[in-house]
């Protein structure tokens, strides 16, 4: 698959759901506001790899503010399998080609971008200058220039946009902001957090092709390992330190296979996290002040389990974390709520992901971050 290039077009003006009246005549408010809940969404998935196929579309089933309204695949005999599967209509089919013209077609409202990293830019840029809102997949691109471009061109066309982060709207991630935050277990010391698993598949899988991944472990799995760090600390790091290591070269030719590195927070805590394409992880553990908390497994599509040192078990009912992840976007776009997983959280966490490379070419040297508040959502 080679990676597409951008399209250039005029843009066009997302449609607005709110108007002003909302905040100038309260009864009338009241009234968009029960007619936009019970509003539901159109999304198109672009890609229908098996993320798409086993994740997305079925948790489209479940979602009470979006649904399944389009496709778009470069595999023509996906498009029958498809459309009768989801009750499809034939014009809210598209394939990579004819993909502009979606911006005429007012039964999508939301484009959600599942295809190889590399092509995330392309057809983000593309979703926006149609006038449609955007959710792209993690990572959001292949570098920070790349996330620069995908959040201008939502900016300059109107249209929000949200990073694939389901976890951000998982119950377990949420209950462990609120330890920090509330400082149950005392102040976070320190941060453990693995992410990974033993890639056996196809050599010639997207995901080991640097072209279209942009790199291996890390560009991968190491997105949750870098974000559980973070919400595990409720900051953002001020510095990095990074390894990397190789047990089978002749499988992981062209990406990297594990990862470890080693953040600084300016309160004095730290974090250790390990990804990889050889090797199982996925847990998340918080050592404090007064006590631990923990999730194992940690970001599984579920279920999630987590405990705590005073004896207590950390327990939600499943739902698909796609299912709330697109929920709590559409209600963003409907009804101006908090953007959970916006655009800067997915540069923050490129950004990083940068410092983590440039330190493991520079032998392990310690690269400083000058974050802020970046991608924090509070």
């Amino acid at each position: 698959m080679k990676k597409l290039s951008r399209r250039s077009f005029s843009g066009i003006a997302a449609k607005g759901i709110l108007g002003t009246t909302l905040l100038s005549n309260m009864p009338l408010a009241k009234a968009f506001t029960t007619k936009s809940m019970n509003k539901k969404l159109g999304i198109a998935l672009v890609g229908l790899g098996s993320y798409s196929e086993h994740q997305l579309a079925p948790s489209l089933l479940e979602t009470e503010h979006c649904y399944l309204a389009g496709i778009v695949t470069g595999t023509k005999e996906k498009e029958g399998i498809w459309k009768e599967k989801y009750n499809l209509s034939k014009k809210n089919i598209y394939n990579y080609d004819n993909f502009d013209i979606i911006a005429k077609n007012d039964d999508i409202d939301i484009v959600y971008v599942a295809l190889p990293n590399s092509m995330h830019v392309d057809f983000c840029i593309r979703a926006a200058k149609a006038g449609k809102h955007v959710i792209c997949e993690k990572p959001m691109a292949v570098s920070v220039e790349e996330c620069d471009a995908i959040i201008n061109a939502c900016k300059e066309n109107n249209v929000k946009l949200g990073v694939g982060y389901r976890m951000q709207s998982d119950p377990y991630t949420n209950e462990v902001k609120k330890y920090v935050k509330e400082k149950t277990f005392g102040d976070v010391l320190f941060v453990s957090s693995d992410a990974g698993y033993v890639s056996n598949g196809n050599p010639y899988q997207w995901r080991l092709n640097k072209s279209l991944s942009g790199g291996g472990a890390l560009m991968n799995m190491g997105v949750y390992a870098i974000q559980t760090s973070i919400y595990g600390t409720g900051q953002n790091p001020i510095s990095v330190s990074a390894q990397e290591f190789s047990t089978r070269p002749d499988y992981f030719k062209d990406t990297d296979e594990t990862i470890t590195a080693q953040f600084k927070f300016a309160n004095g805590a730290v974090a250790h996290m390990m990804t990889s394409h050889n090797a199982n992880g996925n847990r998340l553990k918080c050592h404090c002040s007064n006590g631990w908390f923990e999730l194992d497994p940690a970001h599984s599509y579920g279920p999630i389990s987590g405990r705590t040192s005073n004896g207590d078990t950390i327990e939600f009912p499943f739902k698909r974390q796609q299912a709330l992840q697109m929920d709590d976007f559409a209600k963003h776009v409907l009804l101006d709520t908090k953007n959970i997983a916006p655009g800067e959280m997915g540069k923050r966490d490129m950004i990083i992901v940068e410092a983590i490379y440039k330190s493991i070419a520079e032998g392990g040297k310690e690269q400083a971050l000058s974050l802020g508040d970046l991608g924090i959502v509070s």
